[in-house]
């Protein structure tokens, strides 16, 4: 939620951010709703004040015992009454459209964030490894993860179009193993390594939580909804950062690094045509996610040390990938600035998207008053929180089929994942 103070005090930089993503007009509306609800509050206190005025002014009839002037001021502090709880209806009403406007308006790019319109105006930070010297970059033609997994046995789509529809997988044996060896392994490496803290959160939250993090009210459609008013989460970020929903927490204590290995769900409906086949986009799938809550001074910072966090996965991996810093038009409803790794995908002959690591600055903070304190003194500050992928592991997995495949459809494990599948170095061959 915007501060309306901020956006009177200085709109000609918010309409430039919110033009920048897409959002023409929305200081100006905001303003005029704002005028409208202080309008009212205005008229309210007038009303307010008369009314007290005239009771004060009907006691002292009745001192005298003035029965007639008290009766006619006490008939005009009735009409006043109602015309008060006319004020305060309407008051509500504006309050309402203004909340509603500032909760559905993205948050500001920070000034460093290219202006661009889409992700072809992303620019790439840097790059890392290369495809060549991997056992699919010696073939000529690398197969895709949907025939590798069919080919090995381990990846049934049609099993789970069946019992659920499709963007759902059934994977078995060693490629399940395989699944679950990587989400361990990121789990591990982000807590033994990178200092964040485990957490096993709730899978189902209210309504409350996920306009904290932004995906209410504008991005229902893209989640998934029980019969009993809770949702499922669409990434681990709506529960970490929501731990410290209405809380002050002592600045001594931030930054708070938190992670978890979920499942995550998404109904994909912006999505509809892309991605069809395979495991890129699935309704249903894990994620290490990475979560931070700092102070505005440490945000910038935390934020680079994420993404070296997330890249840290893909290096020991030995995955080829690159890091691209987002475009206002590219960036997410929340976020302030985001990263987004693309990881190599030999069938495609490109680089795909990973993990996306972003500041969201006060944002969320704003929406779900979430605050510090600073030692000595009275008063409290929004804190900034941070999210991204560390990895997501369906996504992984895929990258590590598809680069680590030889001419025979037999999978190399990465190193560092040996001993997580109990000793197996390939998939599809001796070990």
């Amino acid at each position: 939620m915007h501060d309306i103070k901020a956006i009177r005090d200085n709109p000609e930089a918010f309409e430039a951010a919110w033009s920048a993503k897409g959002r023409s007009g929305a200081a100006a509306e905001a303003i005029e709703l704002d005028a409208i609800l202080r309008k009212t509050l205005t008229e309210l206190q007038n009303a307010q004040s008369e009314r007290n005025d005239l009771s004060k002014r009907a006691g002292q009839a009745k001192g005298r015992k003035d029965e007639a002037e008290f009766a006619r001021l006490m008939a005009e502090a009735s009409e006043l009454g109602r015309l008060i709880d006319g004020h305060r209806h309407v008051a509500v009403t504006d309050q309402i459209r203004l909340n509603e406007l500032l909760a559905e308006l993205p948050n500001i790019p920070a000034p460093e964030v290219p202006k661009g319109e889409d992700e072809a105006e992303n620019v790439e930070v840097r790059r890392w490894g290369d495809p060549s010297k991997l056992p699919a970059g010696r073939l000529n033609s690398p197969k895709d993860h949907v025939d590798l997994g069919a080919a090995l046995g381990g990846m049934d789509f049609e099993a789970a179009a069946r019992m659920s529809g499709a963007r759902f997988v059934v994977l078995k044996g060693q490629i399940a193993r395989l699944e679950r060896a990587l989400g361990q392994f990121m789990l591990d490496l982000q807590t033994v390594q990178n200092g964040y803290t485990e957490v096993s959160p709730p899978l189902l939250v209210k309504d409350e939580a996920l306009f904290g993090t932004g995906q209410l009210p504008k991005f229902a459609e893209d989640l998934f909804k029980t019969t009993v008013d809770h949702w499922l989460i669409p990434t681990a970020e709506v529960s970490l950062t929501n731990i410290v929903r209405e809380q002050i927490t002592d600045e001594a204590e931030l930054p708070l690094r938190m992670t978890a290995l979920t499942p995550s769900f998404r109904s994909e409906a912006g999505a509809s045509g892309r991605d069809t086949r395979g495991m890129i986009r699935q309704h249903q799938f894990y994620k290490v996610e990475l979560v931070s809550i700092t102070t505005p001074d440490q945000s910038e910072a935390e934020h680079e040390r994420m993404v070296q966090c997330a890249e840290a996965v893909l290096k020991a991996l030995e995955l080829p990938f690159r890091t691209m810093l987002l475009c206002t038009g590219d960036m997410g409803f929340g976020a302030r600035k985001t990263y987004d790794l693309e990881v190599w995908l030999p069938s495609q002959n490109t680089y795909r998207e990973i993990s996306s690591c972003s500041n969201c600055g006060d944002f969320q903070a704003r929406r779900m008053d979430a605050r510090f304190k600073k030692a000595g003194e009275k008063g409290t500050h929004y804190v900034h929180t941070l999210n991204g992928s560390g990895l997501a592991v369906g996504r992984t997995l895929v990258a590590v089929l598809e680069n680590y495949q030889d001419e025979t459809g037999r999978i190399t494990v990465p190193e560092v994942l040996v001993p997580y599948m109990g000793g197996v170095t390939h998939i599809g061959g001796e070990a």
